[in-house]
């Protein structure tokens, strides 16, 4: 079987990729009967020449591949028929922008596995950029925090190399005194949890946060059965939520009467409850000041999301009480920082955990005929030019009835 690394044509530009010259050679000792080869970038975090130098073909084309590996969206232009192709399509929550690239695909008789449906037999993700969407995110939100007091000056991860670059800038400077909310248990989570950490901040549990007031920054963890409650009063229970979410209602209030900095690390599923809405953040009670809306989802769960911000103009301000966008620094304005593409702010380190995790689950399922069923359970359309069956429920939105 023959694999190729495609080159990244979306725009804007993304400098990651699947796996490092150094994991790429992991891949090789590992699977030595597979072929590999990388196309030409001069885009990726990583060059040509040190492909070449680990030992690789690089090339302008992958046509005689079987197996194509990217990180975003390919353009419809540049798809190859009949191929096998990894990539985020963005495309399993019926997102509208998307439909042409699946209709595309399935025309081209490709077989898509998206990124993000390779999973554990019960659903949860094995692979993707979470963790450095979580670190990004909560560095962010404390860079806004500097510039809007005036206290500390962070640079942009994007001008930095790699991680540890990163937590020695935090190592300089001193924070307020601030009560943080962190919302999610997942890799996102987890990510901004590390940042936290490294600064020192000290975690308090719930009981503690909601009726406590703090001389030291503090931060609480909340998952969703935290900040949502069941309408009948009746215990909620996760994976109940999971399933059915329609029976719950926020719990949230709470937590922005206590909370100076949001960093939202949640996953929101369709018909969730919202956590705060334009109301709530009218409300005199409401005290976030900074929100880190990692999540992203634009009018959404989290009201002051007015849009997606960039990696060159991360921040913004929300006017709670006209519901509009003003500047960031505005005193009367909640500080959002919304960028929906954080790890291509740490392309390096981004990648080649990557590469980690894909080599483990993805590659092996190559070669141990698919023993887990990873491979069954991601790949969305066939060769055949259908949707797989676990994926059918598409059929509308392709064809475009949705």
């Amino acid at each position: 079987m023959k694999f190729g690394i495609i080159k990244e044509r979306k725009n804007p530009p993304d400098r990651r990729v699947v796996f490092s010259p150094e994991k790429l050679q992991e891949m090789q000792q590992q699977f030595p009967e597979a072929e590999i080869v990388v196309e030409s970038s001069d885009i990726r975090i990583f060059s040509d020449e040190q492909y070449k130098k680990a030992g690789f073909t690089v090339t302008e084309d992958v046509t005689n591949c079987d197996v194509l590996l990217g990180v975003k969206e390919v353009p419809l232009e540049n798809l190859i028929p009949n191929k096998k192709y990894f990539f985020f399509s963005h495309t399993i929550k019926k997102q509208p922008y998307n439909r042409k690239l699946l209709k595309a695909m399935l025309d081209k008789n490709i077989e898509l596995f998206d990124h993000e449906t390779i999973t554990k037999e019960n659903g949860a993700r094995l692979i993707g950029f979470g963790r450095y969407a979580g670190l990004v995110g909560a560095y962010n939100g404390f860079r806004a925090i500097g510039l809007r007091e005036n206290t500390f000056s962070l640079p942009k991860v994007e001008n930095l190399p790699d991680l540890d670059a990163v937590k020695a800038e935090l190592d300089k400077i001193t924070l307020p005194n601030l009560k943080i909310l962190l919302t999610g248990t997942g890799k996102v989570a987890y990510g901004a949890k590390e940042i936290l950490d490294h600064l020192g901040i000290k975690q308090v549990s719930d009981a503690l946060y909601l009726t406590s007031k703090f001389t030291e920054p503090v931060y609480c963890m909340a998952d969703v059965m935290e900040y949502a409650k069941r309408k009948d009063g009746k215990v909620g229970e996760k994976f109940a939520f999971y399933k059915d979410p329609t029976g719950y209602e926020s719990n949230f209030m709470p937590y922005a009467k206590e909370t100076d900095y949001f960093i939202a690390g949640h996953f929101y599923g369709n018909d969730a409850p919202y956590l705060f809405t334009r109301e709530d953040a009218k409300h005199t009670d409401f005290n976030i000041k900074y929100v880190a809306d990692i999540s992203c989802d634009v009018d959404g769960p989290v009201a002051s999301t007015l849009r997606a911000s960039t990696i060159a103009d991360p921040f913004y301000g929300y006017n709670p009480q006209t519901e509009t966008e003003t500047t960031f620094k505005d005193e009367n304005a909640i500080t959002v920082m919304a960028v929906d593409n954080l790890p291509c702010e740490l392309p390096k380190d981004a990648s080649e955990g990557f590469g980690e995790m894909f080599l483990k689950h993805v590659i092996a399922a190559f070669y141990n005929k698919d023993k887990d069923g990873i491979l069954a359970r991601a790949k969305m359309t066939t060769s055949g030019g259908k949707l797989s069956e676990r994926y059918s429920y598409l059929q509308d939105y392709v064809d475009g009835k949705e």
